[in-house]
C-alpha cells in the first residue's frame, strides 16, 4: 500500500504551482518510457487549479490522453459537465485538442453510459476487461463529506469489485446521474494526487488522513497498491492535522 506524502502550501498560488510541477514531473517520467501519458481528471476546484497550472508546464502535449475519474450525465454545454469546463478553459490555454479527451456519451442512459465509457477505456489501454487499466496519474478532489469521484459515504459502490466504471443514479449531490471509476481502478494507478483547500475541509481531511471516524471515508480508501499517493493542501485545510 502506498505511503502518503502530504504537502502543505501557504496559499492557493503555491498549491497550483506544486500541483503543476508534480504533474510535469510525472509526465516526463512516463513519456521517457512510454508513448502516451494517461491522466484521469476530476471536477470541482481542481478544474481551476489545473487550468491555471498546466499552461505553465513544458511537455509533449500531443502524447497526453485525458480521461475522467467521474462525470455528470449532462450535455457538454451544461455548466455541470466536467468535460465542458475543461474544454472551455484548458483548450484555449494549452495546445491540447478535443480529441485527446475520452468522454462519456451524455445521450445514453446512465447504465449504458457507464458501459460505453468502460469500453472506451478498454480500447484506449488495449487490454481485456479481465484486467485493470493502470492510469499514469489520477487527479482527485474531496467533498465536504469525504467523497471522491462519485463514491459517496456508505454507498454500495464502495463495495464494487468487478466493474471498472459504475453508474450512479442516486447521487446525494446533484445531478443524480453520473458515471465513476471504481476503487479497484483507482487503487491500480501509478500515482494518485488529491488536492484540497480551505478551512471547510479541515475536519474531513483530518478524518481521512488520521482515521478519526468510525468508518473510513471514501477518499481514505484510495491507497494505490503499488503506486504513489500525494496530498497537496493549503494551510487552512491542514490546520487540524497532527
Amino acid at each position: 500500500m502506498a505511503p502518503v506524502e502530504v504537502s502543505v502550501c501557504s496559499n492557493e498560488a503555491e498549491v497550483i504551482s506544486k500541483l503543476a510541477k508534480l504533474v510535469e514531473s510525472k509526465a516526463q517520467e512516463t513519456l521517457h518510457k512510454n508513448s502516451c501519458f494517461r491522466v484521469g481528471l476530476s471536477g470541482g476546484s481542481l478544474i481551476k487549479f489545473l487550468c491555471k497550472g498546466l499552461p505553465t508546464i513544458s511537455t509533449a502535449w500531443p502524447k497526453w490522453k485525458f480521461f475522467f475519474c467521474d462525470e455528470r450525465l449532462v450535455p457538454f454545454d451544461n455548466p455541470e459537465s466536467t468535460f465542458g469546463c475543461y474544454r472551455k478553459d484548458l483548450l484555449s490555454a494549452t495546445p491540447v485538442t478535443e480529441d485527446q479527451f475520452v468522454t462519456i456519451d451524455p445521450n445514453l442512459n446512465v447504465e449504458e453510459a457507464a458501459k460505453d465509457y468502460s469500453r472506451k477505456i478498454e480500447q484506449e489501454f488495449r487490454i481485456s476487461s479481465s484486467s485493470l487499466p493502470k492510469f499514469d496519474l489520477l487527479l482527485l478532489g474531496i467533498g465536504p463529506d469525504g467523497h471522491t469521484c462519485s463514491l459517496f459515504p456508505n454507498h454500495a459502490l464502495l463495495r464494487e469489485e468487478k466493474k471498472w466504471v459504475a453508474p450512479i443514479s442516486d447521487s446525494p449531490k446533484p445531478p443524480p446521474c453520473r458515471v465513476t471509476l471504481t476503487l479497484p481502478v483507482l487503487n491500480n494507478c501509478k500515482c494518485a494526487v488529491f488536492v484540497t483547500t480551505g478551512e471547510s475541509k479541515a475536519e474531513t481531511l483530518k478524518e481521512i488522513l488520521e482515521g478519526t471516524g468510525l468508518q473510513p471515508l471514501p477518499a481514505a480508501l484510495v491507497r494505490p497498491n503499488l503506486g504513489e499517493l500525494h496530498w497537496i493542501v493549503d494551510k487552512e485545510a491542514a490546520k487540524l492535522l497532527l
